[in-house]
């Protein structure tokens, strides 16, 4: 009985830290199954985080309690537009994918603290008064153990990352735009033979994958950072990244690793809580999450298959 308790003191927690991951993490799948490598979901992540807390700390008194919701909408918006640089230098150019996803983390960052210190004055905004708050839904909240565990005290955007997952997998697995989709990142000259835009779907993978990640930032700091900063975002991209590849480039497998990568995170926060970590060193528990993450990406690399075209620019009439 114990157990039963420690986990329903927990799972809320880890849920709590997963939403981010899932969303940013399924943007990349969308990316890479195309064939575009996406080292920018840090990047894409920071400028969703950046401006939903822009447009809540501007329009909270507008719109009340609407204002986080149109805020998770902004910080989508605003980084689909930005990753457009991202596929316009991978797909149009030809560029290195991972020097120009690297360009995009740097950029990003440098422009939001740049345009925080204009705005603001200072190297960090003021929290903001409109977050998401917890919830619990009805009925399901009253199921004897899980109903504690998994429906109380939660945030709905936990529960919509995990509906966009199962969502992610019947587009790229039962949709033709998935199969599109997969056929562009294996084999594009083949998919360009059979009236297949190669550069038509890969820029809509990696606009969608902006999209998602702005949403992964902007879930972020509507519900863990409060307020926006130059380490608002501080490795949660590259985490998403690892659940990508840990996940075998399959939504569901990344929304998985993901939870897993939430589940380290829920730790380094609740752990001096939880009897058989309590003399555990705090700075261990703060460096576990990223310590998983290289553990599972140097036990998991070699094994998990990306798609065959991934990182590779697909020149029409070459070979």
């Amino acid at each position: 009985m114990q157990f039963i308790e420690l986990l329903q003191s927990i799972m809320p927690m880890v849920l709590f830290y997963s939403a981010p991951l899932i969303f940013t993490a399924l943007g990349g799948v969308f990316s890479e199954r195309s064939g575009v490598v996406n080292i920018g979901l840090e990047g894409l992540m920071v400028m969703g985080a950046f401006s939903s807390i822009v447009f809540n700390l501007t329009f909270a008194e507008t719109f009340g309690s609407l204002t986080p919701w149109l805020a998770l909408l902004v910080g989508a918006i605003v980084a689909g537009v930005f990753s457009i640089m991202h596929a316009v230098a991978a797909v149009t150019f030809h560029a290195n994918q991972v020097v120009s996803g690297v360009a995009i983390n740097m950029m990003a960052v440098g422009l939001g603290i740049f345009l925080i210190h204009d705005w603001y004055g200072k190297g960090q905004t003021d929290s903001i008064t409109q977050p998401f708050y917890t919830r619990s839904i009805p009925i399901l909240s009253d199921i004897p153990i899980i109903g504690e565990m998994f429906f109380s005290g939660s945030y709905y955007t936990s529960y919509i990352a995990i509906i966009f997952a199962i969502l992610s997998w019947f587009v790229i697995y039962k949709t033709s735009f998935g199969l599109r989709l997969r056929s562009v990142g294996e084999h594009p000259m083949a998919a360009d033979t059979n009236g297949i835009s190669v550069t038509r779907i890969r820029y809509i993978a990696v606009i969608l994958s902006g999209l998602l990640a702005g949403l992964g930032g902007a879930t972020y700091a509507l519900t863990i950072s409060l307020s926006f900063g130059g380490s608002t975002i501080s490795g949660q991209g590259f985490m998403a990244l690892a659940a990508v590849i840990f996940g075998k480039w399959h939504p569901l497998g990344a929304m998985g690793a993901a939870i897993f990568f939430g589940f380290a995170q829920a730790l380094s926060v609740a752990g001096r809580n939880l009897p058989f970590l309590a003399n555990v060193p705090n700075v261990y528990l703060v460096i576990a999450p990223y310590v998983l993450t290289i553990l599972a990406l140097a036990g998991f690399i070699g094994r998990a298959e990306a798609p065959k075209a991934n990182g590779e620019p697909y020149i029409k009439g070459s070979r």
